[in-house]
């Protein structure tokens, strides 16, 4: 009977724009599984009928990302399928995509730096969704005005960090000129109690013209000091010294002269 069949036990929801999968143990052994979408207000939608894994893919049954879902893990024999007695199953929590997915990363289309502005572009994260044209929805289609996102930015070699907020795809803040910064985007939904902040895109830094101390450092500075004194000593000192050979060379020349004439 159904009561020998083991139910799912640790059921997680994983979703990352608006991507769902469902997750669950232990694999099963002598039975199946199939995944029932209940919605608060949507009819039963089944997936991943009589699979023997432990995850299916419910993205395209969530197309109503306000709505609140529940899965139910069914453990089923083939041959009980058409059975009209309920199979056992387990309830994971309850979904709602709107609220819980997570957001991925921005990517970085463009930036530079010039003068005091630095510039960035990026474009949103797509979901699996599509418009009738056939082109995929972004997250900022979806989220609307609820979306915003941050830059944070910092000198190069500095941990001083700071930020700005926009809900356009384009930062333009005011930086020093002729120096390199760090920077990276991530979205937001500032109406979310949890989850909210999305995940950062990856960190780029601007390569304006360093001048040489920012480039090698203060080392390089002292080496070519050491070198310059030496420089100046040498050119100092070496006409000093060949003044100095001179004279002697010509006193010992008269000195030379005189003791001939002697003789």
């Amino acid at each position: 009977g159904h009561e020998e069949l083991p139910t799912a036990v640790n059921i997680t929801w994983s979703s990352i724009n608006f991507k769902t999968i469902l997750q669950w143990q232990p694999k099963p052994s002598g039975y199946f599984y199939t995944v029932e979408i209940h919605g608060r207000t949507s009819d039963v939608k089944r997936k991943c009928i009589l699979t023997s894994e432990t995850e299916c893919d419910v993205t395209d049954v969530l197309r109503d990302v306000k709505e609140t879902y529940t899965a139910h893990i069914l453990s089923v024999k083939p041959a009980e399928m058409d059975n009209f007695e309920e199979p056992p199953f387990a309830a994971s929590e309850k979904f709602t995509p709107y609220s819980q997915t997570d957001i991925g990363k921005p990517e970085i289309k463009d930036y530079s730096q010039n003068g005091s502005k630095l510039n960035v572009v990026f474009k949103d994260p797509l979901t699996p969704y599509i418009f009738p044209n056939g082109s995929f929805q972004s997250i900022q289609d979806i989220f609307q005005h609820d979306l915003e996102y941050k830059l944070y930015y910092w000198k190069d070699q500095s941990s001083g960090k700071k930020d700005v907020t926009t809900k356009s795809h384009n930062f333009e803040v005011s930086v020093d000129s002729g120096k390199n910064y760090c920077f990276y985007v991530q979205g937001i939904i500032p109406s979310r109690r949890e989850n909210r902040t999305g995940q950062e895109s990856m960190v780029l830094c601007t390569s304006v013209a360093r001048n040489l101390l920012d480039e090698y450092g203060t080392e390089v500075f002292i080496i070519l000091a050491v070198i310059a004194v030496a420089v100046i000593t040498l050119a100092i000192v070496l006409p000093v010294v060949l003044c100095k050979r001179k004279k002697a060379k010509k006193a010992r020349a008269v000195r030379e002269k005189e003791l001939l004439n002697g003789v």
